[in-house]
C-alpha cells in the first residue's frame, strides 16, 4: 500500500462535469452544497494573485437593485475552483481513487485555513505552519488517511484527535454524518472555531480537551484519525473504536509510519503498518 501509481478511474473533468450537472439539478440541499455556497459567500483570507480569468468569490450586496462588491476585512482576491481541482487532480494521481473523498477534497476551500501570509501556497500538496508548533497537514495525506479509515463505506460517526485549523475536520464533514474533533491547545480551537463558522458546517461538533482520552462519552466511532504521532495508539481510543470500523494514525519518533487497526471483535484488532509520514508529536493534556 506505500506504492502511488495512479489508479483514479475517471478523468477530473468527468467529475468535475458530473458536479457542474448535478448541482444544475437543484433540489436536495446536500452538506457538501452548503460548504460550497457558504465558502462562496465568505471572505478569503489570500495575498496570492491569480490569473484573472476566475471566477469572483467576493462578497456581494445590493443597493437598488445594483450589485456592489462589499468591503472585506481583509486583502481579498479571486480565487478560481480551478486551482481547487489541480491540487485534488495531483491527489489523485499520487493513488487516492476514492470520488467521495476526492470530491470533499474538491469542495473545500483550503486556503480558508491558511494565514493571510501563506495563502499563495494553499493549494501546493504541502503541510504549512498554523502557529504554535502545528501544521496543517498536506492535502494528499488529508485524503489519503480519509480514504483509508473510510473503506468505502458511509460512516456515521468518526472521531479526529488533534483539531488543529479545523481543515481535516471540514473534509471530514463531507464523508461522515457526524465529526467530532478534539484539540488540546486552547488557541488552536479557538482558530478551528473562527475559520469553520463562515462555512455553516452542522456536522461537526469541536472539544477542547486531551486527545488521549478520546471521548468515550460519545463513543462508540466507526472511524478514528490522529493527526499528531506517538509512539503507539493510545488504548483508550481502541477501547472507542466500533467493531468493524477502522483506526489511522502516524506512529513512531523521527521515523514515523500511518498505522491501520480495525476492531474485528470486541476484544480482538488487526494492525498493519502503511507508508511513511512526518506528523508533529503527540501530546497528552491540555494547554
Amino acid at each position: 500500500m506505500t506504492t502511488k501509481e495512479k489508479r483514479f478511474p475517471l478523468s477530473l473533468a468527468s467529475v468535475v462535469e458530473q458536479r457542474i450537472n448535478s448541482t444544475n439539478k437543484s433540489a436536495t440541499v446536500m452538506a457538501q452544497t452548503a460548504v460550497k455556497n457558504a465558502a462562496n459567500h465568505a471572505p478569503l483570507r489570500s495575498t496570492a494573485f491569480f490569473p484573472s480569468k476566475v471566477s469572483s468569490t467576493f462578497p456581494i450586496s445590493r443597493d437598488n437593485g445594483k450589485q456592489i462588491l462589499s468591503a472585506p476585512p481583509r486583502t481579498e482576491v479571486m480565487v478560481s475552483e480551478k486551482i481547487r481541482q489541480a491540487m485534488v487532480a495531483r491527489v489523485a494521481q499520487q493513488g487516492v481513487n476514492d470520488k467521495t473523498v476526492l470530491e470533499a477534497l474538491e469542495a473545500i476551500p483550503r486556503h480558508m485555513f491558511i494565514e493571510p501570509g501563506l495563502s499563495s501556497q494553499a493549494y501546493i500538496d504541502a503541510s504549512l505552519p498554523i502557529g504554535h508548533h502545528q501544521t496543517i497537514s498536506q492535502p494528499y495525506i488529508v485524503a489519503r488517511m480519509t480514504e483509508i479509515m473510510r473503506n468505502g463505506k458511509n460512516l456515521q460517526k468518526v472521531l479526529e484527535i488533534g483539531t488543529g485549523c479545523g481543515y481535516q475536520a471540514a473534509v471530514l464533514s463531507l464523508v461522515a454524518k457526524d465529526v467530532f474533533s478534539i484539540e488540546r491547545i486552547k488557541a488552536l480551537h479557538e482558530l478551528a472555531k473562527t475559520n469553520l463558522r463562515p462555512l455553516r458546517i452542522p456536522n461537526i461538533r469541536l472539544h477542547y480537551g486531551d486527545g488521549m482520552l478520546g471521548l468515550p462519552q460519545v463513543a462508540p466511532f466507526d472511524g478514528i484519525i490522529l493527526a499528531a504521532a506517538g509512539m503507539e495508539v493510545p488504548h483508550a481510543l481502541l477501547l472507542q473504536l466500533a467493531v468493524g470500523g477502522r483506526l489511522i494514525a502516524p506512529v513512531g519518533g523521527r521515523h514515523q509510519a500511518l498505522q491501520l487497526i480495525e476492531r474485528v471483535g470486541q476484544n480482538e484488532w488487526n494492525s498493519a503498518m502503511l507508508e511513511q509520514c512526518h506528523f508533529v508529536p503527540l501530546h497528552q493534556g491540555i494547554v
